[in-house]
């Protein structure tokens, strides 16, 4: 049997309600108590590494949970993460980004309605993480949920209530738990040469989210606090283009100023292209812009807070910044 680590943060699936809502209380050694078919599938250890509703969740925490991995990297054949699901996208994303090339698998899941409520999908969804984790085939990160196996960087909450709560945006999902069985379209990747672990993020990214008559004076806003602005455009990279230009000054001022503008679509599929419209276009090779293509936004906070983390210089930050990984652009 392998050998499996349980990695226990809080979530719906811990929660129990105390009087004011729900909140995390169960611990990992509880949750695991209300699975025992886990002892046929794998050696299971677990630790608490916080208990948390993960709307608190933050790059401090998704550090912790990195280093936790790298620290018992060589004594477990993988691992299983216990999430809240309002923030998982972003947790699996940023993991994709710290634990890299990860021969082992690491799997977030979760659940939609606490471990003890009678119609939880908190049971299933942690038996077909483990048995995902424990399986020959699988590596990297991944988020296990309502059956599908769905990549790192491309997972997205797509529901607040059902138990298909997830999607795989713009990107098929890696295969379907079915049964006791892990179901692949193809053939599975052969795993990679890993780990390579980072230990550095730049918290000081923020999402903006055109709307009509926005004023770019957000960006001197902006400014004091944030290193990095992930601009959801409208469409397929529409940026408004007003008499006075006062957009594209904004957006050249703030990249030229030594700041990062990673664009992308507030359109959930299909993604970015800059060159179709004229009001797209100017930014298109602009030094400092980058373009999101296809990528989830969960995933471009994550991998501007990682590259960031990693360097300041212009062209190494480009180059992390268009580096696939874990699947999460096409290789151009």
């Amino acid at each position: 049997m392998k050998n499996i680590l349980m990695i226990a943060t809080g979530g719906t699936i811990a929660s129990a309600e105390e009087g004011n809502g729900l909140a995390p209380a169960l611990t990992g050694e509880q949750l695991a108590g209300y699975v025992p078919e886990i002892a046929k599938v794998c050696n299971l250890d677990i630790i608490q590494l916080m208990n948390i509703d993960s709307t608190n969740m933050r790059p401090r925490d998704w550090l912790r949970m990195a280093a936790c991995v790298e620290e018992h990297y060589d004594a477990y054949d993988g691992f299983v993460i216990l999430h809240g699901t309002d923030t998982m996208a972003y947790t699996a994303a940023a993991l994709s980004y710290l634990v890299q090339d990860s021969p082992k698998p690491i799997v977030l899941t979760g659940s939609q309605r606490p471990m003890a409520n009678p119609f939880t999908d908190a049971k299933l969804n942690l038996f077909q993480s483990v048995l995902y984790a424990a399986s020959d085939t699988a590596h990297d990160v991944a988020v296990v949920f309502g059956g599908e196996v769905i990549a790192g960087t491309r997972a997205r909450k797509q529901r607040t209530m059902s138990a298909n709560a997830f999607i795989s945006v713009n990107f098929p999902t890696l295969a379907m738990v079915r049964g006791e069985r892990i179901v692949r379209a193809g053939t599975a990747p052969a795993a990679p040469a890993g780990p390579v672990f980072y230990h550095a993020l730049n918290e000081r990214v923020i999402v903006l989210k055109l709307t009509p008559e926005m004023h770019p004076s957000i960006f001197e806003l902006l400014a004091r606090d944030y290193d990095a602005v992930i601009l959801e455009t409208f469409g397929i990279g529409g940026i408004p283009e007003y008499e006075d230009a006062s957009y594209e000054r904004a957006i050249f001022d703030w990249v030229d100023s030594g700041r990062t503008v990673v664009l992308t679509t507030q359109v959930p599929e299909e993604g970015l292209d800059l060159g179709v419209y004229e009001v797209g276009r100017a930014y298109a090779d602009h030094p400092g812009i980058l373009k999101g293509d296809d990528m989830t936004t969960e995933a471009l906070v994550a991998k501007t807070m990682w590259a960031l983390g990693q360097t300041r210089d212009a062209s190494e930050l480009r180059e992390l910044f268009y580096r696939p990984i874990n699947h999460d652009r096409l290789p151009m």
